[in-house]
């Protein structure tokens, strides 16, 4: 007799299985590598700075730059101070952020020879070496500024008068006798022309906005742009690594200038839901309202706890003065003595209890009994209480 076998059944699972449940994990794990090597592609390209001449980017100037070779200009790019000197007397030299050259590098410039030099907003430092008759508009510490709008040129500069309106704007200056200023700003100008003493011709603008590809075609800016870079035949147009410049000498800041911008603003919306809070939780006093107490004492239980708290301090004094003091005060009920800010006088209320009493002297007084030195143990204690109350029995009794 043989005997049937049951089937056995795998329980793990097959490739076949396997790849169903993960493919579309591996999916999105293949599409998210495939964007990050195209976003890497994309981005690996050389960055460059802002009025770059071999930069495509909004803020580049490679469109000026071209424009300025289908002239007939002939336009090097200079990553190094050193290669703006040997001027021929027929060229231009660009500088777009003149203020990172040091004082020997200015002074190299100006010793060049160069026939037109064009500075990008210069500041004061800069102005004092290569055009000394040229001052920033505003304070030393905050120069005036304004945002590049389109402005006539107001002047007889011809490559201004040919361009026409342009976008002029960034820091503005002031001027000395034989400069020419165009493009007025808020009184002061956006464009001087002067000649220093070197005879070099120096065009100062506060913004280099209209040489950039995405401004270059609004206005007048193209033909300013070929005014004053193309009037030579040959440019040298300064773009250096500016990431390796040093960097100036950092100024001390306040404590107040340390702290993020967003923390400010992050305090003060604390600071507002800190009162919504509070009103939030404010409660609203209403009337008094009256309870019963949930345990009756009665008034000897009181006198008892007071009167031992009295004898564990030892305040005969004290516990003497609390008897004579309720004793005055209702024998005064009694005698009709007023009170006076609260206490009978005592003259008033002696001569009351002498008229109801007249027989009295001794210790056994009034004057002792009401008004007399603190006894001095408890046995003169428990005799003053008994001697307080057979007065009080007597005056009400007489």
């Amino acid at each position: 007799m043989t005997t049937a076998t049951a089937p056995t059944t795998a329980l793990s699972p097959t490739l076949r299985q396997l790849w169903r449940r993960a493919r579309w994990f591996l999916f999105a794990v293949v599409l998210l590598l495939l964007a990050g090597l195209l976003i890497g592609g994309l981005t690996s390209g050389p960055s460059y700075p802002a009025l770059d001449p071999r930069s495509a980017d909004p803020d580049g100037a490679r469109a000026t730059a071209q424009l300025l070779r289908h002239q007939g200009v002939t336009v090097d790019t200079a990553t190094t101070a050193a290669q703006l000197g040997g001027g021929t007397g027929s060229d231009t030299v660009l500088v777009p952020l003149p203020d990172l050259l040091d004082p020997d590098q200015l002074l190299d410039l100006m010793a060049a020879g160069h026939r037109r030099l064009v500075l990008v907003s210069p500041g004061d430092a800069t102005l004092a070496v290569l055009a000394p008759d040229l001052r920033t508009a505003g304070t030393a510490d905050q120069p005036l500024s304004t945002a590049s709008a389109s402005t006539p040129p107001d002047c007889t500069l011809p490559e201004a008068e040919v361009a026409g309106s342009a976008q002029l704007g960034g820091l503005l200056y002031t001027f000395g006798g034989g400069a020419t200023a165009c493009y007025p700003r808020d009184g002061h100008p956006a464009l001087v022309s002067t000649t220093n003493q070197a005879g070099t011709q120096v065009i100062v603008v506060g913004s280099g906005r209209f040489l950039t590809n995405q401004s270059l075609a609004q206005d007048g800016n193209a033909a300013l742009a070929l005014g004053l870079l193309g009037s030579q035949p040959h440019l040298t147009w300064y773009a250096p690594d500016y990431d390796a410049l040093p960097a100036a000498p950092a100024q001390p800041k306040s404590f107040t200038e340390l702290i993020p911008a967003g923390w400010s603003w992050a305090a003060l919306q604390l600071a507002v839901a800190a009162v919504l809070a509070a009103l939030w939780r404010a409660r609203r006093l209403g009337p008094v309202v009256s309870e019963e107490l949930p345990v009756v004492v009665r008034a000897t239980e009181t006198t008892e706890g007071r009167a031992r708290l009295y004898q564990r301090a030892k305040a005969r004094g004290r516990a003497a003065d609390a008897l004579r003091r309720a004793t005055r005060h209702r024998l005064a009920a009694v005698l009709a003595v007023p009170l006076t800010a609260g206490e009978p006088e005592a003259t008033a209320l002696l001569a009351a209890l002498a008229d109801r009493l007249p027989d009295r002297p001794g210790p056994g007084a009034p004057q002792a009994l009401l008004y007399g030195a603190p006894p001095t143990d408890d046995a003169a204690l428990l005799r003053l209480a008994d001697d307080l109350d057979a007065l009080e029995r007597q005056v009400r009794q007489p």
